[in-house]
Order: C-alpha cells, then structure tokens, then sequence
C-alpha cells in the first residue's frame, strides 16, 4: 500500500482515535473505509448530475423525444 500524510483537526484526531470501537483494526483502515465511502458519494453525485443533464437535453429535443417514442412504440410488452 502506499503511504501519505495528511494534516486533520484536533476534532478529528479525536475521532479517529475510537477506531476499535467503531470494528477497525487501526487507523489506517478506518481512512481507507472513509475514502471509499467519499469516492462512492461523488461518482453517485456525479451521476446524479450526469442524468439531470440528459434529461433536460431530452425535453428540449424533439428529434430525440421522436426516436425514443419510436423505439418505445415496437418494444413487446
């Protein structure tokens, strides 16, 4: 794994400190479990924001709102 430093508050430090009640085995751990749920976060904001954009391409886009009702239109039911 690879190593880095990184400067927190006293608060934080406080909290990071609890890590074996909160099930990690150190601190290390409980630092990568908090990335994964940040990263997790932004990609889902991020799609989130994604598909905001399309649909506000889609209500502007009559060519676009033909062609799926058109696809819509042969799909079995």
């Amino acid at each position: 794994m690879i190593q880095t430093k990184v400067s927190i508050s006293d608060d934080q430090n406080l909290f990071v400190n609890k890590f074996k009640s909160f099930g990690f085995k150190n601190k290390s751990s409980m630092f990568r479990k908090a990335l994964d749920l940040l990263i997790a976060e932004y990609k889902k904001d991020q799609l989130a924001k994604s598909a905001q954009l399309y649909a506000e391409i889609y209500s502007t886009d009559s060519d676009l709102q033909e062609l799926t009702e058109s696809a819509i239109s042969d799909w079995p039911e």
